[in-house]
């Protein structure tokens, strides 16, 4: 079987940028996989390599280190939510329905990405210093409060929400409710003595998530 030294692939030629973002998709992928599953310090450049069909020199080419590569993962992971968050079209619906919907949405992306939850860990761990500098990051996490304080503020105008919720806040809360849920599974099983993955457990834990959540944004009757 070849190795990662032994795998041959040259920057792609200029005329040819698809092959150059196909290979750079390859990498980022790959090295998805690797730094959710051993973090930055025990993610080795050699099995991204391996994993994406390319070689070190080729990573080192189109992302300059295993710094840069593990910061661009973790902007790729946001970006995923993010975007996924935005094409849910929240604006559309009535306020209510839109908060319930982000919630049951965060809960499904966390399930469907546990990647996702390893990466912040891992980014967390060495105190965001990846993500300090991210124009990235700031754009979406921008448009990300600005949607869900405009679902606040519409909610104020029709009389359903109370004022002054802070929109960072809310999208704390939410994420945590679902957060600490999965990163704490195994730990809750055995403490709560209740196999927190099993489907009715996860379908309650749903049902839960939404009526805190409503309960917090809602007026009183």
């Amino acid at each position: 079987m070849p190795t990662s030294a032994s795998a041959t692939e040259t920057p792609a030629p200029k005329g040819r940028p698809r092959d150059a973002e196909q290979t750079k998709k390859r990498i980022l992928d790959a090295a998805t996989v690797e730094f959710a599953r051993k973090g930055l310090g025990g993610a080795r450049v050699d099995e991204i390599a391996l994993r994406s069909k390319s070689n070190k020199r080729m990573i080192y080419h189109y992302f300059g280190s295993k710094e840069e590569l593990f910061k661009a993962v973790i902007e790729a992971a946001y970006v995923g939510i993010r975007t996924a968050e935005q094409k849910l079209h929240l604006d559309e619906l009535e306020p209510e329905e839109a908060i319930a919907t982000l919630v049951r949405f965060t809960w499904s992306y966390y399930l469907q990405h546990p990647e996702f939850l390893t990466l912040v860990n891992s980014e967390n761990l060495h105190r965001a210093k990846h993500l300090k500098n991210s124009d990235v990051i700031r754009a979406v996490s921008g448009k990300f409060r600005e949607m869900v304080n405009h679902i606040l503020d519409r909610g104020v105008a029709k009389g359903v929400f109370r004022e002054c919720i802070d929109p960072v806040q809310l999208n704390i809360t939410i994420a945590a409710i679902g957060y600490y849920y999965l990163t704490n599974r195994f730990t809750g099983t055995i403490v709560h003595e209740r196999d927190l993955m099993a489907p009715e457990s996860l379908d309650a834990r749903l049902r839960f998530n939404l009526d805190t959540i409503l309960r917090l944004v809602k007026r009183d009757p």
